[in-house]
């Protein structure tokens, strides 16, 4: 894999995000790598997965200079993006019968944050943060996360996420119960090591089990709701507000949106 890299130990599949140069920013290879890499979990010798990223961050979100494939109308086709390669990771995390943990080792970012969230636990150095950052370039959220984090940190504080567009540092994540634990940043492999070694001896089917559950409960209409982000979402990038926050952000500087 170019963009992935996968290492086994014992019953644990490390799946590492490994464009360190641009803080693992999601560009076409990554949606396919990171999909044959969550294809790879499905075996059955591995009985606990852990999702990390290389260098100072765990994922910037979308690789915004690597452009996008254009509709016939000549808009950014986000959508087929979403569809064809993005949902079927996150809904194959969700659904995979064995423990997923998310070792956030910095900036979780837009779908950075989306795959995060679609893990089962999360744990996070202290220097970390959470960013729904789609709306700082005018988008939506998608990647599940207007699913994820209301049901994890509840609709006040997911719409100060989505709407306001900051960062949650990862004691503030851990406050609002949108992350599982926090370690300084020096103890994050350390205790994801050992968590990792706990889940990987402990009972399989009875994992599997709990997934099953929590998502009938509380999932059970994900595939319709990341239909509807990718279908939003192909409105939005087809605005003059998403032209500008792209453009604002190659240029770095501060958008200036009129609402078309």
């Amino acid at each position: 894999m170019e963009t992935v890299k996968l290492d086994r130990r014992d019953a644990e599949l490390r799946i590492t995000l490994n464009r360190p140069d641009a803080l693992n920013a999601w560009d076409k290879q990554v949606g396919f790598d990171l999909l044959a890499a969550v294809r790879e979990a499905e075996a059955d010798d591995v009985r606990v997965v852990v999702i990390t990223g290389a260098g100072r961050a765990f994922s910037s979100g979308a690789d915004l200079k690597a452009g996008f494939d254009s509709t016939p109308e000549g808009h950014p086709d986000v959508l087929t993006t979403l569809t064809e390669r993005y949902h079927p990771i996150i809904a194959g995390l969700r659904t995979l019968p064995k423990p997923v943990i998310a070792a956030v080792n910095g900036p979780a970012v837009g779908i950075g944050c989306s795959l995060a969230l679609a893990c089962d636990l999360i744990v996070a150095r202290e220097s970390a943060y959470f960013l729904l950052a789609f709306v700082n370039i005018g988008l939506v959220p998608d990647g599940g996360s207007s699913l994820l984090v209301p049901e994890r940190a509840g609709m006040a504080r997911a719409t100060e996420m989505a709407m306001l567009g900051e960062r949650v540092p990862a004691r503030q994540a851990l406050e609002w119960g949108l992350i599982n634990r926090v370690t300084p940043d020096d103890g994050l492999e350390a205790a994801v090591d050992e968590l990792a070694a706990r889940l990987a001896a402990g009972p399989t089917r009875a994992y599997a089990g709990i997934k099953r559950q929590l998502n009938a409960w509380l999932f059970e209409r994900m595939g319709a709701q990341l239909e509807l982000e990718a279908e939003i979402q192909q409105e939005s990038a087809a605005s003059g507000d998403f032209q500008e926050g792209v453009l604002a952000f190659v240029n770095k500087r501060s958008p200036v949106f009129d609402g078309r």
